[in-house]
């Protein structure tokens, strides 16, 4: 049962050159993969949007109230007919009254969100402990999505984006291009690095390099196929306003004309840039746009008025 407004196709994403802080760049602009599925959570969830599953009726995931995998998977629920569930810690009382952002956008596709009484974590519990718990009881018709969708099923939509890639590299006869791209759980990072045959770099901006590599260790093993995560000079904390963050988002949205998502592209961005500063390279470099554009409704206005303090 497809949604009218929603198209099920993900058509190869382009790519544009762009010059930034002295440095060229190739951008593979997977903002506009789809107006629905667009960035790393497309790539992720695909193996659910090209698959059937004729017993399925509802979908359930975890997560921020404003996470870009809650609008993705109302999206996909919309989509193939199911109800999705959405398990979230807290749902601020202004942003219930105003909603906005991807939390907004879920619920105008049907999404039921679900703020967990915290009542029920118990002996240092917390959201991933007791969805662990939960997706153990689900009925036969539900499918459990782990955070983010950190699951070995996002390998299929990531190798889409890998021979995409591949195929971008031998059309404009680029010679061992270094990838980037930010991570969260880290898991397109990981898999594209198992795809292609060049350099792989990441950065964490959920959590530290351990927690990054306690993500990969958890579904893959081989740590000769682990991406190279850059050192950060400090250590941000997801989701908190950094004037940095901010400012290399304007300056990227003044040079190229590319409007990045706020949350993971500025950490991205800033990584990228310190590690060619000490270690300048020859080869192309292609930076991964991350889409979750939808966020910035949220994130813009929080921003502006920090800088109007």
């Amino acid at each position: 049962m497809q949604h009218k407004n929603i198209s099920p196709l993900l058509a190869p994403s382009p790519v544009q050159s762009v010059n930034m802080a002295g440095f060229s760049f190739f951008i593979k602009r997977d903002d506009l993969l789809n107006p629905y599925f667009s960035g790393n959570k497309a790539r992720k969830f695909a193996y659910f949007l090209n698959n059937d599953f004729p017993a399925v009726k509802k979908i359930v995931g975890h997560g921020s109230v404003q996470a870009n995998s809650l609008y993705s998977l109302a999206a996909l629920a919309k989509l193939k007919g199911w109800q999705l569930d959405f398990y979230v810690n807290n749902i601020p009382h202004w942003l219930k009254q105003s909603p906005n952002g991807n939390y907004r956008a879920a619920l105008a596709l049907g999404a039921n969100i679900i703020e967990v009484d915290k009542s029920k974590f118990t002996d240092g519990a917390n959201l991933d402990t007791f969805m662990c718990f939960k997706s153990r009881q689900l009925a036969s018709d539900t499918l459990f999505i782990p955070e983010g969708g950190r699951s070995k099923k996002a390998k299929q939509g990531i190798a889409v984006l890998a021979d995409e890639i591949q195929l971008f590299c031998q059309q404009q006869a680029l010679h061992n291009p270094i990838i980037m791209l930010p991570s969260g759980t880290g898991t397109t990072a990981l898999f594209l690095q198992s795809l292609l045959p060049y350099k792989v770099l990441t950065c964490a901006c959920v959590g530290d390099k351990q927690y990054l590599t306690k993500q990969f260790s958890e579904l893959e093993s081989d740590t000769s196929v682990w991406p190279e995560i850059l050192a950060g000079a400090k250590r941000y904390q997801f989701g908190k306003l950094y004037p940095e963050f901010y400012q290399i988002w304007l300056q990227l949205k003044q040079q190229t004309g590319i409007e990045f998502d706020l949350l993971y592209d500025p950490l991205g961005w800033l990584s990228l840039l310190a590690y060619l500063k000490q270690k300048p390279v020859q080869q192309p470099i292609i930076y991964i746009h991350q889409g979750g554009l939808i966020g910035n409704e949220s994130m813009l206005p929080r921003y502006q008025r920090q800088q109007s303090r």
